[in-house]
């Protein structure tokens, strides 16, 4: 038969008081309907389709080709959401999974546990509900008797008796396409004025169409995010998951409340992550490193038996054994070689930097290729902009760059080449050369009492 998903993902989320559509406030650095699309792919949904509504430009380029999308020009509630995916689902036959775009704590494997549900039921329609200690806000899932689903009453509309009802709706469907023809036939008779999606479960039994409801162990799978709070929380559920995964896969994290890790991020085994440390986008860390405390390190890779302390890695590649910081800032298309250093209170920008090589502190390495065994100075800057447009600074294998040493690029220091601190160079120093560029040193006897400055 086959599965798709109708992600609801329209609504401004005005709670959020934010002009961004509320699905793409970012959770643990992804929008969290990205975590909703994980979870309906990881269902087994063969077609996805998010509907879309305020901020849809946006939408549709955080989506990107993971689903189709469709408009839902006036935001009339969510009933009305779902028949803008008819069009869409016109040739489709098979079953319809139906998502809110704002929960993205649901887990793929969850959804396929209540699509087998589903299956097993027979039923034309099931609903997937919880129970929380407190469900204000929630739509109440109303059962006979016997246990079955009668209707759904959204917490507004409810009565004090079925507000005592601890089962709550997720907003998490499965349908037979024949439930377009029942979306047409609800009405905005409710204190929103709004088509309400839960009203097509009243309508199914007031025609003697059963309704499967199928209730979940973890309710907090299900928290939805409609404010600044809630986004906090969910925040916090994403990262102990992320952090808790590391930690089954053989990497130590000090204090797991003070990690902040963004999922995607690969970590191998035995390496040591401190508190405040932040691990984001496409990062790759590999074995027995040490990382932090007080560091940022994103879309980068790290070899193994890497160090970096208080330091902030940006687009950077830092190979094996190689030690960075404190205080040190590793800019887009740096590459550190095996065993270097990058030390206190320096800056490397669009640099390589080779085998061995240390830069130990307070300088700055911009647009340049520094081979191996160089030694660089406390206080050294390649002067890579002209005003104009950057030049490249290429020092060569074992040269040795003395302290405060200015490097006017382009230029270029031969191989073993020695500078003298405190010079400004400008031109090329050859292989074996000390280059020095400073004046010699006066001495003016008396000057102060000259002055009148004693």
């Amino acid at each position: 038969m086959g599965l798709a998903a109708v992600i609801l993902a329209a609504g401004k989320g005005t709670r959020m008081k934010s002009a961004k559509a509320k699905v793409l406030h970012p959770v643990a650095g992804r929008p969290m309907l990205s975590f909703v699309l994980d979870a309906a792919a990881g269902a087994g949904a063969e077609k996805i389709i998010v509907v879309a509504g305020h901020g849809a430009a946006e939408v549709v380029a955080a989506v990107g080709g993971r689903a189709e999308v469709v408009l839902q020009e006036e935001q009339l509630g969510t009933a009305h959401a779902l028949l803008q995916a008819e069009a869409a689902l016109k040739t489709y036959a098979g079953d319809i999974l139906v998502l809110p775009g704002d929960a993205p704590l649901l887990r793929g494997e969850t959804l396929r546990d209540f699509y087998t549900y589903y299956r097993a039921q027979g039923a034309p329609a099931a609903v997937l509900t919880a129970r929380f200690a407190d469900p204000a806000g929630y739509g109440r899932v109303i059962r006979d008797q016997d246990g079955n689903v009668l209707r759904i009453v959204e917490h507004r509309d409810a009565t004090e008796e079925e507000l005592s009802v601890s089962e709550v709706n997720t907003g998490i469907y499965c349908f037979k396409p024949a439930i377009f023809s029942v979306l047409k036939r609800i009405s905005p008779d409710n204190s929103q004025k709004e088509y309400y999606l839960p009203d097509a479960i009243r309508l199914l039994r007031e025609e003697g169409v059963s309704v499967a409801a199928w209730e979940a162990p973890d309710a907090a799978e299900f928290l939805g995010v409609n404010d600044r709070r809630q986004l906090a929380v969910a925040e916090e559920v994403i990262r102990r998951r992320v952090v808790e995964s590391l930690m089954d896969a053989g990497v130590t994290v000090v204090d797991p409340r003070a990690t902040y890790v963004h999922p995607g991020v690969v970590v191998g085994p035995d390496t040591v992550i401190y508190p405040f440390t932040f691990l984001e986008g496409e990062t790759v860390i590999g074995s027995e490193c040490c990382i932090g405390p007080w560091t940022r390190i994103t879309d980068s890779r790290l070899g193994d038996k890497v160090a970096v302390h208080n330091a902030v890695v940006l687009g950077a590649t830092v190979a094996d054994g190689a030690a960075i910081g404190p205080f040190s800032y590793l800019r887009p298309g740096t590459v550190i070689g095996p065993g270097a250093k990058v030390g206190g209170f320096v800056e490397v920008k669009k640099s390589v930097i080779g085998e061995g090589s240390k830069v130990p502190h307070l300088s700055y390495i911009g647009d340049a290729e520094i081979g191996r065994s160089v030694n660089v100075g406390a206080g050294t800057i390649t002067c890579n902009y002209d005003g104009r447009r950057k030049w490249p600074t290429v020092i060569e294998d074992g040269a040795f760059i003395g302290s405060n040493t200015n490097l006017v690029a382009p230029v270029r220091v031969g191989k073993g080449a020695y500078i003298g601190a405190g010079s400004t160079i400008t031109r090329d120093v050859p292989a074996g050369a000390l280059g020095i560029a400073r004046s010699r040193q006066r001495n003016i006897p008396d000057w102060v009492k000259k002055k009148g400055r004693e």
